[in-house]
């Protein structure tokens, strides 16, 4: 299967790091969508579950038993893909599933906020910070950690875009990436 036939898959192998916005229902498959984002803000309406188990299947499906348990607790992972029961969006925000809830008016702006964030850095550098949280989050120890962050440093170390944003730091101007 590609990852062109998987939109989980692909948003976890897509190398820039992709921002979902939830509100409204997230169920089944749009949950899954949500837990494999990088970045997952909210509207106070959004609702999510694992709908599956609720139509008798399994709670787990299109990676909802990978994901989820990275980004929250095993007691409510068990919770949320045993019964298929709905978390919202205070809920979600308190356990970590989504990093802030804003007015649904906002949302897009918070999200285009966010994505700008991202694009005052270095575009290597960012792609390289996304896959050092990919790989470490199931890295097998703090060592294995910090030798890819140490490789991943190194080798940032040596771009153009890295001695530009030194200059630009000693000059008081904002850098000017070339991804290189």
């Amino acid at each position: 299967e590609s990852p062109a036939d998987n939109p989980v898959k692909a948003i976890e192998l897509c190398p820039q790091p992709v921002i979902a916005l939830g509100h409204g229902a997230a169920c089944g498959g749009g949950f899954s969508l949500l837990l494999s984002s990088d970045v997952r803000i909210a509207a106070p309406d959004l609702k999510m579950n694992a709908a599956y188990i609720k139509i008798g299947l399994g709670g787990c499906d299109m990676g909802s038993s990978y994901f989820l348990p990275r980004l929250v607790g095993a007691s409510l992972v068990a919770e949320l893909l045993l019964t298929g029961n709905f978390i919202h969006a205070e809920r979600a925000l308190a356990s970590g599933l989504v990093s802030r809830v804003v007015d649904h008016d906002a949302l897009l702006d918070a999200g285009m906020a966010l994505a700008q964030d991202m694009l005052m850095t270095s575009p290597m550098g960012l792609r390289l910070t996304k896959d050092a949280l990919n790989r470490n989050i199931d890295a097998p120890g703090f060592e294995a950690a910090l030798a890819l962050e140490d490789r991943q440093q190194v080798m940032l170390g040596q771009t153009e875009d890295f001695r530009e944003a030194t200059r630009a730091f000693a000059e008081k101007r904002p850098p000017q990436y070339r991804d290189r």
